[in-house]
């Protein structure tokens, strides 16, 4: 492209969800949107999870309001690319009573919990849900019916294309941008202009703007996760199931008082599971594998080896609750997403035009559509303003 054709509205650095997400909110009002992709194609968080759009594990208020926004824009985004985009809810499985407490705790605190569906469910009701769930023993299990399914390889592709033939979203694959200095956007393929760029880099602390991210505290978070052969028979699992491990992991449930003896219990039985940052889920894609994990390491700089103890720890958790056909494991890898800790997310302005937009963690796939809608709303009512 010439250079004097070199222009765009919008430009986005980074594919993943987060930088679609942006993208897809400015193509809806009608903006010229490039996005630059240093990689062939989005290799990094984004496409390393479980496909899972997990709203229950919000805190009650904006943050799940807003995954609700996310969920429905992932479903309307499902329809239009023809994407697998499964209402499979989720199961959260209580084995012990301290496990239950803290559920109905959470129940009777969290009305937002309530109004979006969430209730407690009987170890029938359960084997009526679930094929999978282990009942000998269950106490009981919070359902939560706003759970969503895709598979991540398949969808983050498919929303690029979709972007690509419907809104006229411009994708540059294997294009760094080395510096912005607004309007310019100095990429390796070339300089372009742009009226506001929104840096969605992922774990990219280094490139752009690195001293935004060197006084956020923001780090980042390491994971080992699994995925099985297809199920035979055409077996599904249903709702995503988990355990009492997830309800130390979720903010959704910070402010139970109950967690605390939750935490001491586990902390005693499962020393290595608590250091290494464990929580089992149990996903499937839309091929019939079931997706496994994951454990948490938080640090800038990470070992690039897995460990084999942490997966035998994951599949040892994950079988005192769940029972499956196969597990046979055909993939393992390990994954990487930025972190903050005292926040969900890190939206700054270094300069007029520009947005840096990271930190969500883990809830990338849950959040970033509808945080998107949100940014793209108030920097037009700047605007507006001004």
């Amino acid at each position: 492209m010439p250079l004097s054709e070199a222009r765009a509205d919008v430009a986005v650095v980074g594919a993943g969800i987060v930088g679609l997400a942006h993208a897809l909110a400015a193509a809806k009002q009608g903006l010229k949107v490039v996005v630059f992709e240093r990689s062939g194609w989005a290799v990094g968080a984004s496409v390393r999870n479980f496909g899972l759009v997990w709203p229950v594990g919000q805190p009650g208020g904006h943050l799940y309001e807003r995954a609700l926004r996310s969920r429905g824009i992932w479903r309307e985004v499902a329809a239009a690319s023809g994407i697998w985009c499964a209402g499979a809810g989720s199961l959260h499985l209580a084995y012990h009573e301290d496990e239950l407490a803290v559920l109905e705790e959470y129940l009777e605190t969290t009305p937002s919990a309530r109004d979006g569906g969430c209730e407690l469910v009987s170890r029938n009701e359960v084997a009526e849900k679930s094929p999978a769930a282990r009942t000998e023993g269950l106490r009981g299990a919070l359902w939560s019916p706003t759970e969503l399914n895709v598979d991540p390889r398949q969808a983050i592709p498919a929303i690029a294309s979709l972007l690509a033939s419907d809104y006229g979203v411009e994708f540059r694959f294997g294009t760094a941008v080395r510096g912005i200095e607004m309007p310019v956007v100095e990429t390796t393929a070339g300089d372009w202009t742009a009226d506001r760029v929104f840096v969605c880099g992922g774990e990219d602390f280094e490139t752009l703007y690195p001293e935004v991210f060197a006084g956020s505290g923001i780090t980042r978070c390491r994971l080992q996760m699994l995925r099985t052969v297809p199920q035979p028979g055409g077996w599904r699992l249903g709702p995503a199931l988990c355990s009492g491990l997830t309800l130390l992991h979720y903010d959704a449930f910070e402010h139970c008082e109950g967690l605390e003896a939750l935490r001491r219990r586990f902390d005693e039985e499962m020393p290595f599971a608590r250091e290494k940052g464990v929580h089992v889920l149990l996903s499937q894609t839309a091929r019939g594998e079931l997706t496994i994990g994951d454990s948490h390491d938080y640090g800038l700089t990470h070992d690039p080896f897995a460990s084999e103890k942490v997966d035998r720890e994951i599949m040892n958790y994950l079988e005192t609750f769940a029972s499956v056909p196969s597990l046979e494991i055909s993939e393992r890898w390990q994954g990487t997403y930025p972190h903050l800790e005292d926040g969900s997310e890190l939206v700054s302005h270094p300069e007029p035009g520009v947005t840096v937009v990271n930190g969500l963690g883990g809830a990338g796939m849950t959040l970033s559509f509808g945080l998107a809608e949100e940014n793209l709303r108030s920097l037009v009512g700047q605007e507006r303003s001004v």
